[in-house]
């Protein structure tokens, strides 16, 4: 149960690095720190209804703050990355900046939102309000909570929900189209610039929602808290096959298990080693990652 804890937190961030990237093939390395800006989001949404930390609230009740405080959180963290999108990606495309500068804009990107919330919040770490009464459920041996089986939960319907978007919907076709051709979609009528929006609203959104799960589950913010988990999931959506939604889920639920299992067996100081190097040995195994297609070009 850690195990596909942990993997829901990698999946629902790797769907942002693989939405991306399978639009614009731009590996959004800002991604992460949207992750955090979603978790801060979240934590000033709840004191705000809720109350708390030397600040007078609403005075909502937990349940109703916690109905409020997911949409609104992945609302406004979609707005930080559609910000992101207008303001640093999309000058460089309309140049035709080669695809290098778009990754350091994005590394650049994560440190400006890193450092921004280290100098207007400061460096002393937020502690997140309880919003969910903890329930406890054992079966056999194995004890499980209700807040555990939540964000399990909601990592699966959000890859339903995106895969039927992707495949179903004709916005959903006009990504997939964008991905094989950006030049002749316009040709066609569709707007270019919208479908970019849209997709980074769809990926931002789902970091905003892995935010506020996993400061309800380990509820201590702190600015650089993006930083190593967005890494991770970026890793994880390679070894995956990034640009493919299954791939996404896969990739995050393996590193999860791994991870847990080295924790397991071994001292827990070693679980990024092994952890990367059995991801490392799949990559060697299969360059492409687990759904991972290799791109061929007609001459």
């Amino acid at each position: 149960m850690n195990a596909l804890q942990f993997g829901s937190f990698y999946a629902l961030i790797a769907l942002g690095y693989t939405l991306v990237y399978g639009v614009l093939r731009l590996i959004n390395f800002a991604h992460g720190d949207i992750f955090m800006v979603g978790a801060y989001i979240a934590y000033f949404v709840a004191v705000l209804l809720l109350g708390g930390e030397g600040m007078s609230g609403l005075g909502l009740s937990p349940g109703l703050t916690l109905a409020i405080t997911v949409p609104a959180t992945m609302i406004l963290t979609s707005l930080v990355g559609v910000a992101l999108e207008r303001t640093m990606y999309r000058p460089l495309r309309r140049k035709g900046a080669d695809r290098l500068y778009v990754v350091i804009t994005a590394l650049m990107a994560g440190l400006m939102l890193e450092n921004g919330n280290l100098a207007l919040l400061g460096a002393s770490r937020k502690s997140f309000p309880e919003l969910l009464q903890k329930v406890i459920w054992t079966f056999g041996s194995v004890s499980v909570t209700n807040l555990k089986v939540i964000v399990i939960v909601a990592a699966l319907l959000v890859f339903v929900l995106l895969e039927f978007i992707v495949t179903k919907t004709k916005i959903g076709m006009a990504m997939r189209g964008i991905s094989y051709d950006k030049f002749a979609i316009p040709l066609m009528g569709i707007p270019l610039d919208t479908i970019i929006v849209f997709t980074f609203i769809l990926g931002s959104s789902m970091a905003g929602l892995a935010g506020i799960l996993f400061a309800m589950s380990y509820p201590i913010l702190e600015p650089y808290m993006g930083a190593l988990i967005g890494w991770k999931a970026f890793i994880a959506a390679v070894v995956g096959g990034i640009g493919d939604i299954r791939g996404a889920i896969v990739g995050g639920f393996l590193l999860g298990f791994i991870e847990i299992g080295v924790v397991a067996v071994f001292p827990s100081t070693l679980r990024d080693l092994f952890a990367f190097s059995v991801l490392l040995g799949i990559l060697w195994l299969k360059p492409t990652g687990l759904f991972g297609v290799a791109k061929t070009t007609k001459i």
